[in-house]
């Protein structure tokens, strides 16, 4: 392994070989974790990036050993690190119930051009720790994502109505409940013939209460449809 690190710290054929092959991998890997999530961005979008990147800071290598150092070997990666994330942003929606996706492709696409960069610069090692803290928190962090949603006592609630008279009628149930109505911000449907609809946000005092307060609300006269937000 050693032997393979000193080959990549050079500047040879060999060395570009076994960097460029790396940053494939890298790209892979993470690639397929957000494929298998059907993510926006899948396999050949990380692996693009994760390359574009190893190339580009190649090149910059390249420019400083055969035009007598006279340039900054940083700074074409430097506009890798900022461009990417105009390509991350494309990755991140917010859907009609105001929830927003893709933060976490989007986060890994500029992760993967880190990568690409390091690995295009020799820093082959550093790269491979990165990439297995990388998936250990895709892999086993969203475990406490979902641990801390699931015990938060503030919580959003998607609630959709059968018309607008019944949404002063489910707030005002709702002030008299064994919680707090921390927002409650309605949006008229834009498809003629439908209710209404809110975002909830709520805290409650006891969390082992939550899925109660849930279907009682689900309950109410005027409530067409009930979700709560992840």
């Amino acid at each position: 392994m050693a032997e393979f690190m000193s080959i990549a710290k050079g500047w040879s054929v060999g060395a570009i070989v076994f960097r460029m092959v790396s940053a494939f991998l890298m790209g892979t890997i993470i690639g397929v974790e957000r494929g298998i999530k059907r993510r926006g961005a899948g396999v050949k979008t990380h692996v693009l990036v994760c390359l574009g990147a190893a190339l580009v800071m190649m090149t910059g290598e390249y420019i400083y050993l055969n035009f007598d150092g006279h340039t900054d070997i940083a700074r074409i990666g430097a506009q890798v690190i900022s461009g990417v994330g105009f390509l991350g942003v494309g990755t991140i929606i917010v859907t009609g119930k105001n929830q927003v996706r893709g933060l976490t492709t989007a986060a890994g696409l500029w992760a993967c051009a880190c990568l690409g960069l390091a690995v295009g610069i020799g820093f082959v090692e550093g790269a491979f720790i990165t990439l297995i803290l990388v998936m250990v928190t895709l892999k086993f962090l969203m475990k406490v994502d979902v641990w801390t949603h699931m015990y938060a006592r503030i919580f959003d609630l998607y609630v959709e109505f059968s018309s607008i008279e019944n949404v002063s009628e489910v707030r005002e149930n709702l002030q008299k409940m064994d919680m707090k109505v921390c927002s409650f911000v309605v949006t008229k449907s834009r498809i003629k013939g439908e209710g209404p609809h809110a975002i909830v946000c709520i805290e409650v005092k006891n969390r082992k209460k939550r899925m109660e307060i849930i279907d009682e609300i689900r309950r109410m006269e005027g409530v067409e449809f009930l979700e709560e937000l992840q």
